[in-house]
């Protein structure tokens, strides 16, 4: 009996492996493998070690590019986990209340960016927030804020707080539904046996239904993580690959996009885009183990 269901779970289990063997595993261990090659200029390709490594963590100009973009990239990701994630607990512990009218249409609203495509996304903010015929500014007249109005897509210091912002806009959707589902899992005696016993709305909040979804928090978390340090396409659908001005929106994704297929006068680099692939890779492994071995630990045991 334990051989047929052994049998019959190698059949099953046969066509999702081949995929996943295809499509995920092998690439992943042939980018390594590329990033261990060099090539010359003419075109030949030869083993070359962790030189491709030294070279984008020890050259001043790879380790420049690098660490610009690895900090951008960190700063895209606090504000994805500082006012995307807040804002989508908010929402899905309001929609998830007893007697909120229209619930169903928020939630569809909320969701309906997240399906647009990023190019569109891109392409409208553009022209929203553009000084010479965006609305934004005379929206911001009508409130009263006309003054505080500015060129937010081509300053240094503005550029990727507004594309990371436009992101959460489109993105929120995304986190809130997670969040939206484990509340309304909670079971109802729970609830109900902290009302009887007095408890108001904001501390059945804080004190049981928070609690049971920690777990669900630190998934969203995760995600976002994952999701924002392989983020490459609304920076390249608002700034393009050169992620202006001055590089200064310029994530490890668009570096790598530029890296691997060139750009302007520099040729791209097949084996140098694999090496800076397998740091953005190693980089999100650290980060999904610290999760596991740290902090989803510690959830387990709050919400335990």
């Amino acid at each position: 009996m334990k051989q047929k269901a052994s049998w019959h779970a190698a059949v099953f289990l046969a066509p999702a492996l081949i995929v996943y063997t295809a499509f995920s595993a092998w690439p992943l261990l042939a980018t390594l493998r590329l990033g261990l090659y060099a090539t010359g200029d003419t075109g030949h390709v030869t083993f070359a070690g962790l030189g491709n490594f030294r070279k984008l963590l020890f050259d001043e100009h790879w380790w420049g590019a690098f660490r610009n973009a690895m900090v951008n990239n960190i700063e895209f990701f606090a504000i994805h986990t500082l006012v995307q994630n807040p804002v989508a607990l908010l929402l899905a512990a309001l929609l998830s209340l007893r007697g909120v009218r229209g619930a169903a249409a928020y939630r569809t609203v909320l969701f309906l960016p997240t399906l647009l495509s990023v190019v569109i996304i891109g392409f409208a903010w553009q022209l929203i927030l553009s000084p010479l015929w965006g609305v934004s500014e005379k929206l911001m007249s009508f409130v009263g804020l006309g003054d505080h109005f500015a060129p937010w897509l081509g300053q240094e210091e503005s550029v990727l707080p507004t594309i990371a912002l436009i992101s959460v806009w489109q993105f929120v959707g995304v986190p809130l539904m997670l969040i939206y589902a484990a509340l309304i899992a909670i079971p109802e005696e729970v609830v109900e046996a902290a009302q009887v016993e007095g408890a108001g709305p904001w501390r059945i909040f804080w004190r049981i239904r928070l609690p049971l979804i920690l777990p669900t928090l630190g998934l969203v978390n995760i995600l976002t993580f994952v999701g924002n340090f392989n983020a490459f396409d609304l920076v390249y659908a608002v700034k393009g690959a050169l992620a202006g001005p001055n590089f200064a929106s310029d994530l490890l994704g668009t570096l790598f996009y530029r890296t691997f297929f060139g750009y302007q006068s520099e040729v791209g680099s097949a084996t140098m885009g694999a090496a800076l692939a397998t740091l953005m890779f190693l980089v999100i492994l650290a980060g999904v183990g610290l999760y596991f071995l740290v902090i989803q630990r510690r959830l387990q045991r709050v919400a335990g």
